[in-house]
């Protein structure tokens, strides 16, 4: 019998039995994802066509193990609308896929369908969230686990098995274009997130892929793939917290990085992938290769053979785009990777796909459910739409409760920075128990970008439905729309700001890959030293400035010049150099690119629909020349100045405030058996709602190695209705209190630490806990990877 059918076996033993029975070729067609997904299946006059280029993948591997972005529609891809698949096309074309693979494999074997989804699955009318670096400002990773599963719902019903979702990178270089693919620049913040995003992704039946492992955000004066220069303790410590929490959550997959770590690939570091990451982390799913990433070990190899052989041996199971796997039957006949090896990998794609039910339900419905035999055709056309219409069932798309996850997510990741006078919330004297009847508050709205969407989503987006997707002047219509103590005037010269009593400026760079960007082979937009318009951040668009688009700071003086006071609103996808405008504006919100619905956030919150409970994920510069301004820097940092700019950070890491301050009290500090507990009461004392943030640092003090200047070990949300008042409680755990040793041992070293708990900028409670203090549990050690 062929025990690979029998349903009462594990995954694990299924997939062993059935790799027994299959040939060199057939196990390497499995580790290969060779094939761009979203060429293979064309629409034409007589329907759906697979490409030529597919069905020959397919015949000479006896099936296909993984395919990349058969729904990726953007500019890159070449998909919109007219000729992707949306619509009753797109379940029509993964049945397709499907059966052709599953005809082609001597033993039925499926193909697992694997999607970018950065912020949303990138598809047509694909559930859209803010970028990273927003859902990292909202210091709320359980509301980013409920977003996600939005999108994994929409995503198991076209099939999807493999979310790839950028988690793993920390934010370390501002002139890095991908930056927005980031939590931030702390190393437990992006931990907590990656956390929740995995566990909201595997709750609604897809498997994620995060990405990218390892200190890919380390760079080399922040561009792309650069090198990470940095030894085993940053490595530790910075970037590879958030990649164990991925694990512990059950990521399926963890992609590779293109960069190096002292001088060593990441796809070639056997140490790394083996070592760490399946030893130390315990991780044994599968390692995916970045694309185009094993055939650029040919930097190190002269073959595309043994750039394969390498990627393999090094720990690397599926590739991407690339030829070295290719030739991977090559590469065994020649002894450049060992049988035992090309087995592992080729089990580890089988067990996933038993593990995911693919062998016993392939196909999918016309409604999205799986099932075992390819439905009949006719059955998609009911109740299916033509590309470019709306079905039924999906025609509240443009209301806010169709895209709660999306708002909610914006609302809280704004982060106000400034707020002088309380010019906000707008004509908020009423809110606060001023004169109701005061005048009609005239505000202009102005900026170059007010009636760009896509200046708004970030880069890995698809094409938009305009009618569901909101511009800054669109968004901001429709809030004052329903208040009738302000009156909204939208300015495109400068001068007439003088007008109106008060002028939202709105300013920031782009990700949108819709203005005729060119692609480098793996999709990175490709750009010289001539300036890119308003297209200054996403993967490919590193800068060497931090300052806003020239013409934009032109304009900001102009208004400055002449409006009576500016709110000033950014938007972008890494941090820029604020000073002048900052200094120059009476309040300041910092948006990171807050997705299809954003306007409607920003607009809310300036009126005071909601208050800002933002804090800033990343520091704020105050020049280039100023970075690193981590807040997490090296005590020796204390000895860097500059004589031409001042020492600091404009806005640190945490940064932020509401329209009033939340009220701590009762803040005490208590060892236990688990760990250190920090209590408090907090309490809401204004007539709206507002949120408290607290932050506990731990700065070490003696030891073996010189200790950071603070290190975010816990951290909570709060939202308080007026009036209300609630009681917090924060633990930090026994590994909260160990570092990495001279002799690179996880343990609690000597000397004690101070802990200092803050809201924002404000400090509220700094205190020295002795290491003679600590529970039972901490003098031991922790003996764990964190």
């Amino acid at each position: 019998m062929e025990k690979y059918k029998d349903r009462t076996l594990s995954p694990g033993a299924r997939a062993r039995d059935l790799l027994e029975h299959m040939t060199t070729a057939e196990k390497v067609g499995q580790l290969n994802q060779r094939l761009y997904g979203f060429r293979v299946c064309t629409r034409s006059e007589n329907g759906l066509e697979l490409s030529e280029e597919f069905c020959r993948e397919a015949q000479k591997y006896g099936g296909i193990g993984v395919l990349y972005g058969l729904y990726r529609a953007d500019p890159w891809s070449g998909r919109d609308y007219q000729n992707g698949l949306a619509g009753r096309f797109a379940v029509q074309a993964y049945n397709l896929v499907q059966e052709y693979v599953i005809t082609q494999s001597r033993f039925g074997i499926p193909v697992l369908i694997a999607e970018e989804s950065p912020h949303g699955h990138q598809a047509l009318d694909g559930y859209l969230l803010p970028v990273n670096l927003a859902v990292g400002a909202t210091w709320n990773p359980k509301l980013a686990g409920r977003a996600v599963g939005a999108c994994a719902r929409q995503m198991k019903k076209l099939g999807v098995d493999l979310a790839l979702v950028s988690m793993l990178d920390v934010l370390r270089d501002a002139r890095w274009g991908r930056c927005e693919e980031c939590f931030g620049e702390d190393a437990y913040l992006a931990a907590q997130f990656a956390r929740e995003v995995v566990g909201g992704y595997r709750a609604e039946g897809v498997d994620v892929v995060a990405k990218h492992f390892a200190a890919q955000g380390e760079t080399t004066g922040g561009v792309n793939a650069s090198s990470a220069r940095i030894g085993e303790r940053e490595l530790r410590e910075i970037h590879l917290p958030s990649a164990y929490a991925a694990v512990k959550a059950g990521a399926a997959g963890i992609m590779a990085a293109y960069n190096d770590i002292d001088g060593i690939p990441c796809h070639n570091n056997p140490w790394l992938l083996g070592d760490v990451l399946r030893g130390e982390m315990g991780f044994d799913g599968i390692v995916m290769a970045d694309g185009v990433a094993v055939d650029r070990l040919g930097f190190l190899y002269n073959t595309p053979a043994e750039c394969g052989a390498a990627a393999l041996s090094s720990g690397v199971d599926v590739s991407l785009w690339d030829e070295g796997f290719a030739h991977l039957e090559e590469a065994l006949a020649q002894g450049m990777v060992s049988r035992e090896r090309l087995d592992e990998a080729a089990w580890r794609v089988l067990k996933l796909k038993f593990e995911r039910g693919l062998f016993d339900a392939p196909y999918l419905t016309a409604d999205g459910q799986r099932c075992p035999v390819p439905p009949d055709s006719e059955a998609y056309v009911s109740g299916s739409p033509e590309p470019g219409k709306i079905p039924q069932r999906e025609q509240n798309r443009g209301s806010a409760e169709y895209a709660s996850e999306s708002l909610a997510l914006a609302l809280e990741s704004a982060v106000l920075l400034k707020n002088e006078g309380g010019i906000l919330p707008l004509a908020g004297a009423g809110k606060r128990g001023g004169d109701s009847e005061r005048k009609r508050l005239r505000v202009a709205l102005t900026g170059e970008i007010i009636r760009d969407v896509y200046a708004l989503l970030g880069d890995y987006t698809p094409p938009v439905r305009q009618e569901f997707s909101w511009s800054i002047e669109r968004g901001f219509y429709e809030v004052f729309a329903r208040r009738k103590d302000l009156e909204l005037v939208i300015c495109d010269r400068a001068e007439k700001t003088a007008e109106c009593d008060v002028t939202v400026l709105v300013l920031g760079g782009s990700s949108s890959r819709f203005g005729g960007a060119e692609f480098d082979i793996n999709g990175a937009a490709v750009t010289g030293g001539g300036g890119h318009g308003l297209m200054d951040c996403g993967e490919g668009v590193d800068l060497s400035s931090l300052q806003l688009p020239q013409t934009q700071l032109i304009f900001a003086r102009k208004v400055f010049a002449a409006a009576k006071r500016v709110v000033t609103i950014v938007t972008g996808g890494r941090p820029y150099a604020l000073g002048e405008i900052a200094e120059q504006s009476d309040a300041l919100l910092y948006a990171f690119y807050p997705g299809p619905v954003g306007a409607l956030a920003l607009a809310q919150l300036l009126t005071g629909e909601y208050a800002p409970s933002g804090r800033l994920p990343v520091s704020l510069p105050r020049s280039a020349g100023q970075l690193p301004v981590w807040y997490n820097s090296r005590i020796s940092y204390e000895a860097m100045h500059y004589c031409d700019e001042k020492d600091g950070a404009l806005y640190s890491f945490g940064s932020g405030m509401g329209y009033g301050d939340a009220e701590y009290q009762d803040i005490a500090v208590r060892m236990q058996e688990d760990g250190v507990v920090v209590s408090f009461t907090v309490s809401n004392p204004f007539e709206w709602e507002e949120t408290a943030v607290p932050m506990v640092f731990l700065r070490h003090r003696g030891g073996s190695v010189l200790p950071r200047r603070a290190e975010l070990k816990a951290f909570g949300k709060y939202r308080l209705a007026p009036g209300e008042t609630k009681r917090g409680r924060l633990l930090l755990p026994a590994e909260a209190f160990a570092v990495w040793d001279s002799a690179m041992r996880r343990r609690v070293e000597p000397g004690g630490a101070v802990l200092t708990v803050r809201d924002g900028s404000r400090v509220l409670l700094e205190t020295e806990i002795r290491k003679d203090c600590y529970c039972a549990a901490l003098q031991t050690g922790t003996g764990g990877f964190l």
